[in-house]
């Protein structure tokens, strides 16, 4: 009875080990093969977002209205406007 137990233990822990090592790669396999990726930094650079870093200014109508000409010669200039 003792060898029936060890063998299921074994088993158990066997399992669980295989359970574990299956999870662990399904979740990280995707983010390893993602890191060795390259991105081509010359198209990410043409159209800057709102993270990219890069000032954008808003030129819808509305805005452009009510700015002084300090700011909008700012936002030309591409920096961040400091004045009202």
């Amino acid at each position: 009875m003792n060898q029936i137990k060890r063998f299921l233990v074994g088993g158990a822990v066997a399992g669980s080990l295989l359970t574990g090592g299956v999870i662990g790669a399904t979740i990280a396999g995707p983010l390893g093969a993602s890191a060795a990726t390259t991105t081509n930094v010359a198209a990410t650079a043409a159209s800057p977002s709102a993270g990219s870093g890069t000032f954008v200014p808003n030129e819808t109508a509305a805005h452009e209205a009510g700015e002084s000409a300090a700011r909008e010669a700012q936002e030309n200039a591409g920096q961040v406007p400091t004045v009202p």
